[in-house]
């Protein structure tokens, strides 16, 4: 193995275990309660490697978050249907809804403190608006091709939008911190099913 590679396998085993590390930490507190000492400390690295991979808690935090929803993003790309290809419009769009609603539900904690970040640092010109984040332009993009098959008539663009800034606000936020995922889920299910029609 050349030294290049060499490093390159190193920073990836160490991304890892820095994301792991973060993770794990989450499982009992609350981001704004994690200092990036901690995650050095438990994924057993310098806190320098740390600063110098993610610049912050909150880029370290984005970057765990963007890391959780790329499951989703593989399942809709090249999984099993119905949230992968193979199964109709109809189907696709409800268990996609569904499958957000879980990685809403698992890190919520997560979701609310960067959203308490935008909100107390709004994005400068060049970070750009939520809807420019990749996470959340894939999301889009899927959803709204979905709805423009299913219904060609609707402006799916703008619907999409709307299904999922729903998912970002305080009171569904709140509503998640209490447990209430699955009450999310059957209420966004029957929105999109109401979209849809028979």
């Amino acid at each position: 193995m050349t030294e290049g590679r060499r490093e390159r396998a190193d920073a990836t085993r160490n991304r890892r275990a820095i994301l792991r590390a973060t993770e794990e930490l989450l499982a009992g507190h609350r981001p704004e309660q994690i200092s990036m000492e901690q995650v050095a400390a438990a994924a057993g690295v310098g806190k320098g490697t740390v600063f110098h991979r993610f610049g912050s808690r909150m880029g370290l935090m984005r970057a765990l978050m963007q890391e959780r929803a790329f499951d989703l993003e593989e399942a809709v790309r090249s999984g099993p249907p119905p949230l992968g290809p193979g199964a109709p419009a109809r189907e696709r769009l409800l268990a996609f809804l569904d499958a957000v609603v879980d990685v809403v539900s698992r890190n919520k904690s997560l979701l609310a403190a960067l959203g308490q970040a935008v909100s107390a640092n709004p994005p400068s010109s060049d970070q750009g608006p939520r809807e420019a984040h990749p996470v959340y332009r894939a999301w889009h993009e899927h959803l709204a091709a979905l709805l423009a098959e299913q219904r060609p008539e609707l402006d799916a663009e703008l619907t999409a939008h709307i299904l999922l800034g729903a998912l970002h606000s305080d009171p569904i936020l709140r509503l998640l911190e209490q447990g209430e995922g699955e009450r999310l889920a059957d209420a966004l299910r029957e929105l999109a099913v109401s979209l849809l029609g028979s």
